[in-house]
């Protein structure tokens, strides 16, 4: 059977006519999770055509997955401009044999949910984050983040009701806000893809276990958006070096807020502290930066479940977060912190750097929970919801060709 995904992913098409993604996606790790039990997956997206310029980053196609442009848009009123065409796009490959799962929130499945709840036609979510979290204040700055937050979080909550297999990142927090349908097959596992190269040995205790008169904090994520909170992550760094604590912060990501978020560091007399690496290939590169820090920090505005803090803690990083999304499921309580309060994220941190044995505490356990993050464990609730659905889509055509 064809799995057809609806994914608001941005991907390209060179002069070549070859497809690609720059970041977030590629072709070998949506063949090993959706391949072993569909024939094909046909992934229905954006498509920016860039046939004047060179081609760059990871093919997006490859034997049995492919990819259909639904056009392209930037922020609501370039998809309103578009939406009709893309209705008509989505209706043209939304084949009824076929299983379809939609990566929510998003735009494709929103309009897609309808014609689907009409038919009574099963279909599987995958939650990956929050919409009331993503437009939250500070988090985003779109004029009409009010509206946006309520009707997203609105149309998202239908979704995940009337799906009959629903994933989520969380173990618990996205299900409390978007709960499932009573009788629909639901798991949670995290889009993360830790393979054995991504775990260390044993936690890095000669680095963050010892007493030191210097330190470095690590931090991943976008800055397309201020959702990773960066800003305020700078302004404790602040906060700390007044207060005579010698820190480093590696800020790993890139996008439109890099340019102002280097302003503020110089403006606060740390633009030799804070180093910019811009976007570095998932992987090794990443983990090179992650194996030079002591404690890894992310005091996010909003957040699913942070694949970034996964990725460190299997370094055996001790790690600080905000207290939201899916944040508390990985810390315990002591390494929480309050959203929006970089007073207090740099009182926490002072804590940490400063006593020893509790970073070699935290480095120890976070190596060990990440260990249920292992790729083969999530790849084996992901098979099982993805049986289901395609179970159910079987059924369902059955019945609607007697």
């Amino acid at each position: 059977m064809r799995l057809t995904i609806l994914y608001d992913h941005r991907f390209y098409r060179g002069a070549d006519g070859v497809i690609f993604s720059i970041q977030n996606y590629n072709y070998p790790l949506f063949a090993r999770r959706y391949l072993p039990v569909f024939d094909e997956v046909t992934i229905l997206a954006r498509v920016v055509e860039q046939h004047n310029q060179e081609r760059q980053g990871r093919f997006a196609e490859g034997d049995g997955v492919s990819v259909r442009a639904m056009g392209d848009w930037l922020g609501p009123a370039g998809f309103v401009r578009q939406r009709r065409a893309v209705r008509k796009r989505l209706r043209a490959y939304l084949q009824p044999d076929s299983a379809v799962i939609m990566l929510v929130p998003g735009v494709l499945g929103t309009l897609a949910h309808a014609d689907f709840a009409k038919r009574g036609r099963p279909y599987g979510v995958e939650v990956i984050t929050d919409p009331h979290d993503v437009f939250a204040p500070r988090a985003n700055s779109h004029p009409g983040r009010p509206f946006f937050r309520w009707w997203y979080a609105r149309k998202l909550r239908q979704q995940c009701a009337a799906a009959a297999a629903a994933a989520y990142v969380t173990a618990g927090a996205l299900q409390q806000r978007y709960p499932p349908h009573p009788e629909a097959f639901t798991t949670s596992y995290s889009s993360i893809e830790l393979t054995a190269d991504a775990f260390v040995a044993q936690p890095p205790l000669e680095r963050v276990g010892r007493p030191k008169e210097s330190f470095v904090l690590a931090h991943v994520g976008t800055m397309a958006q201020l959702y990773k909170a960066q800003d305020d992550l700078i302004r404790a760094v602040h906060f700390c070096v007044t207060q005579g604590l010698d820190v480093r912060l590696i800020l790993v990501g890139d996008g439109k807020h890099r340019a102002e978020l280097a302003a503020l560091a110089a403006g606060l007399g740390l633009a030799d502290r804070v180093v910019f690496t811009g976007q570095l290939p998932a992987g090794a590169a990443v983990r090179q930066q992650l194996d030079q820090a002591d404690l890894f920090v992310m005091p996010s505005r909003q957040e699913g479940l942070p694949r970034a803090m996964l990725e460190a803690m299997a370094r055996g990083l001790p790690c600080i977060g905000a207290r939201i999304g899916g944040i508390p499921e990985l810390l315990e309580a002591d390494n929480l912190v309050p959203v929006n309060d970089a007073a207090a994220l740099a009182d926490k941190i002072k804590a940490v750097l400063q006593d020893p044995a509790r970073r070699a505490r935290m480095a120890a356990r976070n190596l060990e929970f990440a260990t249920q993050y292992r790729a083969e464990l999530l790849q084996a609730r992901r098979a099982a919801l993805y049986a289901y659905l395609k179970d159910q889509t079987a059924t369902c055509i059955k019945q609607q060709q007697k």
